[in-house]
């Protein structure tokens, strides 16, 4: 099986509802956004896929939240903008976009810094 990862950064900002240990307050983060695809053949090229292709992606699924309040983008402003969920959210919109019968997202991690991640990963 080939894996690729590919990293995508935007900044946002957010509150949490219903969070009661200060996230429900508005604040920002320097979200990086990562995304593994998987192939058990390569491309004619040799690739999983082109890094471009990807990159293109991000921005169409990402490009709405930058510089944004993510609680004004749908479909977060009807439900709570955790990491958990923003990983999902990119999750289906990627796969979307990439899968095929050979390419597949295999999982998408979000970090709100340096120290703090979440991951949804393909189901089994």
């Amino acid at each position: 099986m080939y894996t690729i990862s590919k990293d995508f950064e935007f900044a946002a900002a957010h509150s949490i509802r219903g969070h009661t240990g200060g996230c429900e307050n508005l604040h920002g983060h320097n979200y990086r956004v990562r995304v593994h695809l998987e192939a058990e053949r390569l491309d004619e090229l040799g690739m999983v896929v082109d890094f471009a292709h990807v990159k293109a992606a991000l921005r169409e699924v990402l490009g709405p939240f930058d510089h944004r309040v993510i609680n004004d983008v749908p479909p977060f402003d009807e439900t709570n903008t955790t990491a958990e969920l923003l990983s999902r959210f990119v999750y289906e919109r990627m796969a979307a976009r990439l899968d095929d019968g050979r390419v597949r997202v295999r999982s998408v991690e979000v970090w709100e810094n340096a120290s703090s991640c979440a991951r949804f990963e393909a189901p089994a």
